[in-house]
């Protein structure tokens, strides 16, 4: 009797890695963790009062209803060995005390930018600077919106050459996946370049 060899492969224990999603109020946060969250996502959606308006800029998003109070939750897994969690950002300043807290342990972000509003993504890219967390910018392309050159939305927000910037749609899956494959790929280069090289007597 013939007996084939049984398989003793071990199960691969996947590298899980923190990745925030930033960006102003309405720039499509809760659409891209949603987008390609491969479990349901968790989210902590407010209905808009009318007392709210006042304080939250709706401009440019007048038809938006929801608003995220604390943040979104989503899970994608890149490889077999990789997987990222994926915290969604309250957009509005007066959330912004629960910022520090989503930000502990997180390798990178993501900060969506809305061409007509691109003033609204200066405090997410300065937050992410004075803190060192290595971002990508995803202009999320909304119909209607006018596109620009990459140069030019660059020197809009001031960002250092090495800041990876690109377009994406967040309702698409596999383009909000290319804009967290950059965050990853852009913070290890990151995590390689700070590493000591081992020198030799």
């Amino acid at each position: 009797m013939v007996f084939g060899r049984s398989s003793s492969r071990r199960p691969v224990e996947p590298v899980t890695l923190k990745i925030l999603v930033a960006g102003g109020f309405g720039v499509g946060k809760t659409t891209l963790v949603g987008a390609v969250s491969e479990i349901k996502p968790l989210r902590t959606e407010e209905t808009l009062s009318e007392v709210g308006r006042p304080v939250d800029n709706t401009t440019g998003v007048e038809n938006k209803t929801t608003t995220t109070v604390a943040m979104d939750f989503g899970r994608i897994t890149l490889r077999e060995d990789l997987v990222l969690y994926l915290f969604g950002t309250p957009g509005q300043d007066r959330f912004w005390f629960l910022w520090d807290e989503l930000a502990q342990g997180a390798l990178g972000a993501v900060v969506l930018a809305d061409t007509r509003r691109l003033e609204d993504s200066f405090a997410a890219v300065d937050y992410f600077e004075r803190r060192g967390i290595p971002f990508t910018v995803a202009v999320n392309c909304f119909e209607g919106a006018d596109r620009f050159p990459a140069e030019s939305v660059r020197a809009a927000l001031d960002l250092d050459s090495e800041v990876p910037l690109l377009q994406c749609d967040a309702r698409e899956r596999e383009s909000a996946k290319m804009v967290l494959v950059s965050v990853v790929e852009h913070a290890m280069a990151r995590v390689e370049g700070q590493r000591p090289h081992a020198t030799t007597t």
